[in-house]
This record gives structure tokens, C-alpha cells and sequence, in this order.
């Protein structure tokens, strides 16, 4: 198969996934999470059941596809941090997400943004499901500490849910002032302090067991 072929096969399934996360999206936003079936999703995005199965192996993986692309992040950011001790650079990931108002950290006032992470906080199913891709980013997390920072595996696993549990903590006070009403832009100058107090807390706790330079 030559490689033209095979870029059209990719971009047509890239195209296939976000249609059938688009239609998902917008009817879960519509009528609510528990409201909605796989058929109606199916029909939405024009596709047979066995096609969008093929793509999201259970209708929770299509609410969590939103975030997937964070699911590995704090794992790249440390393999890729250069001679950046690994919290300096996580830390300075955190601030630019801040910067972007990126919904990964809460600090977002788009609303269906709002909506949505109401609908995953107040839906089992989903909650569950998010929890079980915060463990993947954690074990990641302690596997890139591993490699590239040359920390020791069981360390390496308490630092990586330490700073997992914190990015979750700020992001879910970032979510609740904005659901009271308060704007991101209001918000932003909290979120930052918070997140640079959080990082020296954890930096108090874990800069000797992160000391290793890069690539040891």
C-alpha cells in the first residue's frame, strides 16, 4: 500500500472518530449523559452501531475522549523537559495550561465546557472511568520519572500521585469558583498562586528524590 493511500485511510478515520465524538458531545450536552443511547449516538453521526463500537468501546470512552489527549501529558512533559528538573517543568506546563485556560484545569467558563464536567463530577459511570484514565496518567507519569530522571520505582509511583492528586485538586477548585460564578479571567490570578504554592509543597517534599539529572 503506498503512503498516499494509507494518509487518506488516516485522515478518513480521524474524521470518522471526531464526527462520532462531535455527535456525542452535543447530544449528551443536550439531554444528559443517561439520556442518551449508543443507537442515538450512531444515528447522529450517521455510522452503524458496530462502526462507532469500533472506534469508543463503551459510551463513556466517548465523553472521555475530550481529555485524552492529557491522559499521557505529565508523562511527555517530563521525557521531553531537556535539563529542567522534572516539578520545574510540569510546573511550568501547569502555568501555560493556566495561561490558555485550558478545560484540563478547570479554569475554563466556555459552558459547555462547564456542562460537560458537571455531567463526568456528577455521573458514576463517567467518574469512575475518570479515575481509571487518572491511573494510567500516573502509572506514565512514574514510568517517565523512571526512565528519563532515573528516580527508583517506588518513588518514582508516590511522587507520580502526588503531583497527579494535586493537578486534580486545583483543577477541581478552579471548576467550583467558576460554577459560583466566578469569571476564568477573575479566577486566574488564584489559580496561578494556588498552582505555584502546590509546586513548592510538592518541590519541599520530593526535590531530593527528583534530584537525579536528565538521561541518568
Amino acid at each position: 500500500m503506498d503512503t498516499d493511500t494509507e494518509g487518506l485511510r488516516a485522515r478518513k478515520k480521524r474524521r470518522t472518530r471526531q464526527a462520532i465524538s462531535d455527535a456525542a458531545i452535543a447530544l449528551i450536552l443536550d439531554r444528559g449523559f443517561d439520556k442518551v443511547s449508543v443507537a442515538d449516538i450512531a444515528a447522529a453521526a450517521e455510522i452503524s452501531k458496530p462502526t462507532l463500537f469500533a472506534y469508543f468501546p463503551t459510551k463513556e470512552d466517548l465523553v472521555l475522549d475530550r481529555i485524552d489527549d492529557h491522559r499521557e501529558e505529565a508523562a511527555r512533559v517530563v521525557a521531553q523537559r531537556g535539563d529542567r528538573p522534572p516539578l520545574a517543568a510540569l510546573h511550568a506546563h501547569h502555568r501555560a495550561l493556566l495561561d490558555a485556560r485550558d478545560p484540563v484545569t478547570g479554569l475554563c467558563d466556555e459552558p459547555d465546557s462547564v456542562r460537560l464536567r458537571e455531567i463526568i463530577y456528577g455521573t458514576p459511570s463517567l467518574a469512575a472511568h475518570l479515575l481509571r484514565y487518572a491511573a494510567r496518567s500516573e502509572r506514565a507519569l512514574a514510568d517517565a520519572l523512571v526512565r528519563t530522571a532515573g528516580v527508583e520505582e517506588v518513588t518514582a509511583a508516590i511522587a507520580a500521585a502526588a503531583i497527579n492528586a494535586v493537578q486534580l485538586t486545583l483543577a477541581e477548585r478552579n471548576h467550583r469558583a467558576v460554577v459560583a460564578g466566578t469569571s476564568a479571567d477573575d479566577r486566574y490570578p488564584v489559580a496561578v498562586q494556588a498552582a505555584d504554592r502546590a509546586f513548592a509543597l510538592l518541590g519541599a517534599g520530593l526535590a531530593d528524590a527528583l534530584a537525579a539529572p536528565a538521561g541518568t
